[in-house]
């Protein structure tokens, strides 16, 4: 296990360097994006629209802030932790596609996010769930929010960090996974302690 300190926007060759099990704390943007933002993210690409940011490079949360408006109309994070990722799995080539170098969330991802991460170049960090105040330590500011018409946990809300983490690299680029390792694991066991 090696321990990271990156920023945004991400080099390829950095995330092609982590594997499962090390540690990766990062500066610059991060944007959050839940299950609504991909999929209107999706439908305008299908149109032919670029999307409203550009994520080549970026690491996007699968979070849900709490945020809380200034008297001057600004914003300041309360509290931001991990939604549940396996939601976002039929995006996997999609994100990809988007120049994306990071996908944070927690509980991990399936088949199809594993083979983009070594397709495009990017992996899945692992974010302590029950930690939303810690994480929003991490968190500088709020530089602006995106589609805040679909509500404060599903809007595109753009972060500015310093130090963001810890995170735990769960799926990397040479197709390693620590939850398909756990799996596995855990069969094992059982195989073992209850034969057929």
């Amino acid at each position: 296990m090696a321990i990271y300190h990156l920023s945004t926007p991400l080099k390829e060759e950095d995330v092609r360097s982590l594997k499962v099990g090390d540690v990766v704390y990062l500066s610059g943007h991060i944007f959050t994006a839940r299950d609504m933002a991909h999929l209107r993210i999706q439908g305008l690409l299908k149109e032919g629209t670029p999307p409203p940011k550009n994520f080549a490079g970026a690491a996007v949360f699968h979070a849900g802030p709490v945020a809380l408006k200034n008297s001057d109309g600004s914003w300041r994070l309360n509290v931001i932790g991990p939604t549940t990722s396996i939601r976002m799995e039929p995006y996997a080539a999609m994100v990809g596609g988007l120049g994306l170098r990071a996908v944070i969330g927690k509980g991990g991802m399936a088949e199809d996010t594993l083979r983009a991460c070594g397709e495009y170049g990017y992996v899945y960090l692992q974010a302590a769930p029950g930690c939303a105040a810690k994480l929003a330590q991490g968190v500088e500011s709020i530089e602006d929010v995106t589609w805040l018409d679909m509500g404060m946990p599903e809007a595109i809300w753009d972060l500015r960090a310093r130090e963001f983490g810890p995170l735990v690299v769960g799926m990397d680029t040479h197709g390693d996974s620590i939850y398909a390792n756990l799996r596995k694991a855990a069969l094992e066991q059982i195989a073992a302690r209850y034969p057929a």
